[in-house]
């Protein structure tokens, strides 16, 4: 799932009947960015857009399902980047997928010019969605894992 461009969205609303706005909500929800559940939305829509399930995610994120759905549907929130991050891999979102429901959860989104973030972002530019893999390659270079510590 790609970001939808705002000007995409501005011609869709050009020549829109309010009776047609539902609709456009709808099919457009993903992308909104002022919906206090944008995050939620995206996410679970980027997860299923890749066909994975999120009983999966919570496993592969190493968190359990309760606290996990919690995160997801903005009923919790959590301090914790890493978190989001980890959640993001497991459910095998891009790069810009994953620094966008950053931004909508309210943390910085992936930067380049920060050496542990271009770690991650290598790993999910190669498609590589272990934790436990991206977790050996930070500790390769003297920095933080993103697994939770024992």
């Amino acid at each position: 799932m790609e970001e939808k461009p705002t000007n995409e969205l501005d011609e869709l609303l050009s020549g829109m009947k309010p009776e047609e706005l539902e609709s456009y909500l709808k099919e457009n929800r993903r992308y909104m960015a002022d919906d206090e559940k944008a995050f939620s939305y995206y996410i679970k829509d980027a997860i299923k857009d890749n066909g994975i399930k999120l009983k999966d995610v919570y496993i592969r994120a190493d968190v359990s399902e309760s606290y996990g759905s919690k995160i997801l549907s903005m009923y919790s929130h959590t301090k914790n980047r890493d978190m989001i991050i980890r959640l993001c891999i497991a459910g095998h979102l891009s790069w810009k997928q994953t620094s966008r429901a950053l931004k909508l959860y309210g943390f910085n989104e992936l930067y380049s010019k920060n050496t542990r973030d271009s770690v991650i972002i290598s790993a999910i530019n190669s498609r590589k969605y272990d934790i436990e893999c991206i977790d050996k390659e930070l500790e390769s270079h003297a920095l933080p894992k993103l697994s939770k510590e024992e």
